[in-house]
């Protein structure tokens, strides 16, 4: 029997794509995937840039990024070990987007604000 092909559709609950937008959906990815910009950095830099982020967070995420091709990993033989990590051409592609989407965050972060505000206000 052969497999039929489907166009992907990211509001079909079985569409594989969702996958995907699971993992760019996530705070800390998106986070990540802006701090490396177009440039390579090492870990403690990355966890220094990103407030909030644990160690543990940290590395599960850059873990993730990297199997799914978004992040390159490169450790140098040297002691103690040095590790850099830089985007993918991938991922160099989905800057553009994160880049969009934390720049649209910081313009309305005042409207979302007031707009909480005021549903606070209109609850009480």
């Amino acid at each position: 029997m052969e497999a039929t092909y489907h166009e992907p559709d990211v509001l079909d609950d079985l569409c594989p794509a969702r996958q995907v937008l699971e993992l760019i959906a996530d705070k800390w990815s998106v986070l990540i995937v802006y701090a490396l910009g177009e440039e390579t950095r090492r870990y403690n830099q990355l966890q220094r840039m990103i407030g909030g982020i644990t160690p543990k967070m940290l590395t599960q995420t850059l873990r993730r990024l990297e199997r799914d091709g978004l992040v390159k990993r490169v450790v140098y033989p040297v002691v103690p070990p040095m590790v850099e990590y830089s985007l993918t051409p991938v991922g160099r592609n989905l800057l553009k987007l994160i880049a969009a989407l934390c720049q649209w965050a910081e313009d309305h972060l005042a409207d979302v604000q007031a707009a909480r505000l005021t549903g606070t206000q209109s609850a009480s």
